[in-house]
């Protein structure tokens, strides 16, 4: 019999058909929450510094993703230079949604409806597992970060502002 998908997101189904062991951790979101991000890591009970949150940029030849934890602010110029462009801007939430398939405040980095240059910031690699939106708010996926980059062909970077 095949293994049910616990979350039953594109992100889990993705993790799952890859065969990328993961987490799945849910809470009650509160839509009132000031920060999506903060909120997961307090209800999980999570330091913020392991708890990333997915932020689209937009590039000027199309959308891009940065992976940073939920207690820093991403770096535009340093996302910029991992890119290798002039520079970006934080996407339109409308267009990050559009083209994710996700909702703001829970957009996954994983199993986005199409393949977009991803960054991921280099502090975590300093954790074994790291948790991310998997797809809905009130729900992370706990991974670790080499199979969040092998899951969104996502590279290092130092594009977090602390």
């Amino acid at each position: 019999m095949p293994r049910r998908d616990p979350a039953g997101t594109p992100a889990s189904v993705s993790l799952t058909r890859a065969g990328i062991r993961f987490s799945v951790h849910t809470y009650d979101h509160d839509p009132s929450a000031p920060s999506y991000g903060l909120e997961a890591a307090t209800r999980l009970g999570l330091p913020p510094s392991q708890v990333f949150k997915t932020l689209l940029v937009d590039t000027g030849a199309g959308l891009a993703v940065g992976i940073v934890p939920v207690a820093a602010s991403l770096d535009l110029k340093a996302m910029a230079t991992a890119l290798g462009c002039k520079k970006v801007a934080m996407a339109d939430p409308a267009a990050a949604a559009r083209t994710t398939g996700y909702v703001v405040g829970g957009i996954s980095p994983i199993g986005q409806k199409k393949p977009l240059p991803t960054v991921l910031d280099r502090s975590a690699s300093s954790w074994d597992t790291v948790y991310v939106s998997g797809g809905r708010r009130g729900l992370d996926l706990g991974l670790a970060p080499a199979d969040l980059l092998a899951a969104t062909g996502a590279a290092y970077a130092s594009i977090a502002r602390f």
